[in-house]
């Protein structure tokens, strides 16, 4: 168990900590051997909107009763009721069933489940998902923020638009164009699934419609059909909205929230990880560290788990090699410098970030003629040794995967996870999950005439075959395990209140932001499909 003294000392190694002083808040720079900071700011000013503007606001916002705003505070406590646990790990829970018209789940998506835990104030992950409604199959997107939640956020609300309209006919786009045109309204391409406190960029809503506009016309003045195979048309997704975040803040501007929003956008990162899934084709496209790894329950009962895909980052050698060939050999020695591209940044590939990816020039031109900078928390920093950019791209992996009846769930999560729990935890987490819901419930049965003791009796067999989980949501169970384990794999009430607590100047050195999806497949389904095309 995490003694006392354990928590004692995770306060006072923060109150004796180095700190710098900012304009608007205070972030140590003692930082413990964790490698989880992927860009080193250590002064924050102002947020980008002020009270009541545009949301960034946390979605997900702790009750001061609950989370603490520093280690200063003179009554510091790291003591959680299990109800105020409870309450903070599922403030973001979000589930969905799957259904067609005749109740009956039809799709190869049996449902999904989703959770969410800030450790960053306000959270900087951001999560998606979609059924698409004029092309087959659903999208499952999560999105890991850095240097704030802006680019994030604009990924999280567009890449799933741009890989839709990407598969899109010809057909559909002439329609969908011809409405525009006409003034006429337009058929959704997408139905959202979305938990009630996500936020939006809405001020910024018909900005976003309009590029993807020129998209689907430069689709359109294409010779051919567009045709594009599903991993094209993910990877071409990913880099046109790459593009676009680009040249948004390049661009004009006389609104001066919209402005703000492009430059905040561009200027902060997202990595990237996105599901597509159609009957039994499945394709996982990613750009940067996120992960997705298959579930799968083998023959005999056993559960093996199957990576798809590769974490993007410095210690990876594909990468290293992959930017080696992409610039000098006199630049070998100051690519990667303390584990991170250019000594700033870890993962390899990401949104946004457009400070590895301009000229020197072009960053001075576009900065130079915005307005205060320094109130968005925007500096321009040229790192040393920067010849030859651009040393960053948002050009995703894509794997395909064909579902077969054994292959059980999806899980895709921030690396926030990932640094807690192996794959193989995971999978094992889950499938214990699934196998407890999975358990029939006995039938209570009575036996005339009926007494307190009987029925006594009945209730301690249901009790003690576990039928009831802590937590429902299997995304809520991960969380709970990534920052409540001990050493023996078992929930510590005690860490995990600590963990719960820990205040904003201190929290992010223990833990990262947290996102997991967890997408169940229909194996009735799959067998279907199978038998229908021997």
């Amino acid at each position: 168990m995490m003694s006392r003294t354990v928590s004692s000392w995770i306060l006072s190694s923060a109150r004796n900590s180095v700190v710098c002083q900012g304009k608007g808040r205070w972030y140590s720079i003692c930082i413990p051997n964790r490698n989880k900071i992927k860009w080193k700011l250590v002064v924050s000013k102002t947020p980008l909107f002020p009270a009541g503007g545009c949301g960034l606001d946390n979605p997900f916002p702790l009750q001061k009763a609950f989370r603490h705003t520093s280690t200063e505070e003179e009554h510091f406590s790291f003591q959680l009721s299990p109800s105020q646990i409870n309450d903070i790990l599922r403030a973001g829970e979000l589930s969905h069933k799957t259904l067609d018209l005749n109740g009956k789940a039809a799709s190869s998506v049996l449902r999904f489940e989703s959770n969410q835990l800030a450790s960053n104030s306000p959270i900087e992950d951001r999560r998606s998902a979609a059924t698409c409604l004029q092309t087959a199959g659903m999208m499952f997107g999560v999105f890991d923020g850095h240097a704030g939640s802006a680019c994030a956020q604009a990924v999280s609300e567009r890449l799933l638009h741009y890989i839709a309209v990407s598969l899109m006919s010809r057909q559909s786009l002439e329609e969908i164009e011809l409405a525009v045109e006409s003034m006429k309204p337009v058929r959704p391409i997408l139905q959202w699934h979305r938990h009630p406190n996500d936020v939006e960029y809405r001020e910024i809503t018909s900005q976003y419609f309009e590029n993807l506009r020129v998209y689907w016309q430069h689709l359109l003045d294409l010779d051919t059909e567009p045709g594009f195979s599903l991993e094209e048309a993910m990877v071409c997704a990913f880099k046109r909205l790459d593009s676009d975040i680009s040249l948004e803040v390049q661009a004009p501007q006389e609104n001066e929230l919209m402005r703000n929003i492009a430059l905040q956008v561009a200027f902060s990162g997202a990595t990237a990880c996105v599901a597509h899934v159609d009957g039994v084709h499945l394709h996982v496209a990613n750009t940067g560290d996120c992960r997705a790894v298959l579930g799968v329950c083998e023959e005999d009962g056993t559960w093996s788990t199957l990576p798809l895909t590769r974490d993007h980052n410095v210690c990876d050698e594909f990468e290293i090699r992959r930017l080696k060939r992409e610039h000098p050999r006199s630049e070998e020695k100051t690519l990667f410098v303390n584990d991170r591209l250019l000594g700033i940044l870890m993962p390899s590939r990401a949104f946004g970030d457009v400070q590895l990816k301009w000229s020197k020039e072009l960053q001075h031109s576009v900065l130079e003629n915005s307005c205060d900078v320094e109130a968005l928390n925007i500096y321009q920093y040229v790192p040393p040794n920067y010849h030859t950019p651009p040393y960053l791209t948002a050009e995703p992996e894509v794997t395909y995967h064909k579902l077969r009846s054994k292959d059980k769930f999806l899980v895709i999560a921030s690396d926030g996870l990932w640094e807690m729990l192996s794959n193989e935890k995971v999978v094992k987490l889950v499938a214990g999950h699934l196998t407890e819901l999975n358990v029939q419930k006995p039938q209570l049965t009575f036996k005339k005439p009926v007494n307190l003791g009987y029925m006594h009796n009945l209730l301690l067999q249901r009790k003690s075959r576990g039928l009831a989980s802590l937590d429902q949501n299997i995304a809520t169970h991960l969380i709970r395990h990534a920052i409540g384990s001990n050493e023996y794999g078992e929930v510590d009430p005690e860490k995990l209140a600590a963990m719960l607590t820990l205040p904003e100047d201190l929290a992010r050195m223990y833990r990262d932001d947290i996102t997991v999806t967890v997408v169940y497949f229909n194996s009735e389904t799959i067998e279907n499909y199978y038998r229908d095309n021997e």
